[in-house]
């Protein structure tokens, strides 16, 4: 859980969820100020929540930390994609993960569509083994392959159970003026000859 991950869960925490993560190594501190102590397995049973133990305690750090997306998916009702997408996340969510997830779960990607294997996505939906997607992402854009899709090009568009926007998940006025003032921070950083704020990465 990077920058975008954290941001996400912090805007996620007002509701009251549950929040877990995986990433490339465990998190020694995120800003939270709570986090739930949960009988897992009656959760996952759906058992009433009456009927299991839900303790809060007041914290600055704690959250479900899963080392696998396998063993997330599995102990989750809700995947948020944000990661970037390189060789070891290409296709990170494949038909086992999706399979863990299960019939009542729901993938968003606000990363990148590669993250997700689309043709099996696109079997789960149908067939019912997920139970949603909200997809601001797609692996080949701005273009939909046909077939991936089979004859009809917008065949989400038939499902009931898929959200669809077209790689705008950071348009907003308040995500354009933060990027204009980093970029204006960068500069004023460069040409004071002091470090950048979000220094370019070549390697």
């Amino acid at each position: 859980m990077k920058s975008i991950g954290s941001l996400i869960a912090k805007r996620l925490e007002p509701f009251g969820c549950i929040i877990s993560y995986n990433s490339t190594s465990k998190k020694q501190r995120i800003p939270y100020r709570y986090y739930l102590l949960v009988d897992e397995v009656k959760y996952k049973q759906n058992v009433p929540k009456t009927e299991y133990s839900i303790s809060m305690r007041l914290s600055s750090y704690i959250l479900l930390y899963y080392p696998d997306l396998l063993s997330l998916a599995a102990n989750n009702d809700v995947i948020v994609l944000s990661c970037a997408l390189n060789d070891q996340t290409h296709h990170i969510v494949n038909r086992e993960v999706m399979e863990a997830l299960g019939k009542k779960g729901i993938i968003i990607n606000v990363g990148r569509g590669g993250l997700i294997d689309e043709m099996e996505m696109v079997k789960c939906l149908v067939d019912g083994v997920i139970g949603g997607a909200g997809l601001d992402v797609f692996e080949i854009e701005p273009g939909v392959p046909e077939e991936l899709f089979g004859l009809d090009k917008f065949f989400f568009f038939g499902l009931d159970n898929v959200v669809l926007s077209p790689h705008a998940a950071m348009v907003t006025q308040g995500s354009l003026d933060n990027i204009a003032q980093l970029a204006l921070a960068n500069l004023t950083a460069f040409f004071s000859d002091q470090p950048l704020i979000s220094p370019v990465r070549l390697d």
